[in-house]
């Protein structure tokens, strides 16, 4: 092991692989930041609905939902780390501590993992329920969350491991361009590990896809319902090529550059990209909510009841403050319940 720099500063590290480090706003820095902030702000809401509706309805209390729970709590944090990141970038960058700058990485790095690990776990619970023949998996809540902890303790590996070993500080010569204080060898396994996540997604899907397609033809076969079958069969294709498809758009690119990035590629210019392919894959966080949760008819009918008690809320309170103001009296408007059976319409 050679002399170990952990006093310098970031820009020593920045100039070491040779990226730019502006001392001012670049138009490209104020684009950056502006579309980045607008993501974050549309992650943070769209999630912390879905996090309202899952707690608020008690038919959500099911396996497949404390899953979907836990992908909005990771994209969540994905949203408030890239809001940190959006802060602390551009000229502010140079400002930053050793420490601080590990501190922004890993919170990127631990909510982005997660989320992706999480994903992978959806996809296997649904496999689960499809070849049970169940509408939600009977999967034993202590189950669920040993499986969520485990999201989250690797997670929370991954995201830690560059600050307090996988980082180059010590080895010059194995710093990252994109990530200059990682070691490239971080980049290539995580590159690596969700591409891995990627490819075990597409196994469960198809295995899921066939699986139906060939009950719903059994079916068929029995009874004279060919065009629900087609309809069936088509929903479903559907379902996987958006579950799949948003995936690939979001997160291929990110990680294509990272490992390129980590196998030390001198011809590729991956600076040119890096910022907006972050972009890309936060707004998965995005994505995310629209796709698993969205798409459920009775997330969409929650959805809806807890915006109209907001709304209604507000111009309750107000226009009893303005009543009480007037005549010191008060309104209380009660809200029907109004039931929904249960339909699940995402894989």
């Amino acid at each position: 092991m050679g002399q170990c720099y952990y006093n310098e500063t970031i820009g020593f590290f920045y100039n070491n692989s040779g990226k730019e480090l502006s001392p001012h706003w670049r138009p490209k820095d104020v684009v950056v930041v502006a579309l980045g902030l607008t993501v974050s702000v549309l992650v943070l809401l769209t999630n912390l609905l879905v996090i309202a509706a899952i707690a608020s309805n008690r038919r959500f209390h099911q396996p497949i939902y404390y899953l979907l729970g836990n992908l909005a709590a990771a994209d969540l944090f994905a949203g408030v780390a890239y809001l940190f990141l959006m802060f602390h970038t551009g000229p502010r960058t140079a400002r930053l501590s050793i420490k601080g700058w590990f501190l922004r990485q890993g919170l990127l790095d631990t909510s982005l993992t997660a989320s992706v690990a999480t994903l992978l776990a959806i996809a296997v619970e649904r496999h689960r329920s499809v070849m049970a023949v169940q509408l939600h998996s009977r999967l034993p809540r202590g189950r669920v969350v040993t499986l969520i902890v485990g999201v989250w303790v690797a997670a929370l590996g991954l995201g830690l491991l560059p600050a307090h070993f996988w980082h180059c500080l010590c080895n010059l010569d194995r710093c990252s361009r994109m990530v200059p204080l990682f070691s490239r060898s971080y980049l290539a396994v995580w590159a690596l590990s969700s591409l891995l996540v990627f490819v075990l997604m597409v196994a469960v899907y198809i295995r899921i896809f066939f699986y139906v397609r060939r009950r719903v033809q059994r079916m068929a076969e029995h009874v004279s319902c060919h065009p629900r079958y087609r309809e069936t069969t088509l929903s479903l294709v559907k379902t996987v090529v958006i579950i799949l498809g948003a995936f690939v758009v979001c997160w291929t690119p990110g990680q294509v550059v990272l490992l390129l990035d980590g196998l030390d590629c001198k011809s590729c210019n991956v600076l040119a990209v890096e910022k907006y392919f972050l972009l890309l894959a936060e707004a998965n966080s995005l994505v995310n909510a629209v796709v698993y949760s969205c798409r459920d008819a009775e997330m969409r009918h929650t959805f809806r009841r807890l915006l109209c008690c907001m709304c209604l809320g507000w111009s309750t309170h107000k226009s009893s403050h303005y009543s009480s103001a007037r005549t010191g009296a008060s309104t209380r408007i009660m809200l029907p319940e109004n039931g929904h059976p249960l339909m699940d319409s995402t894989l």
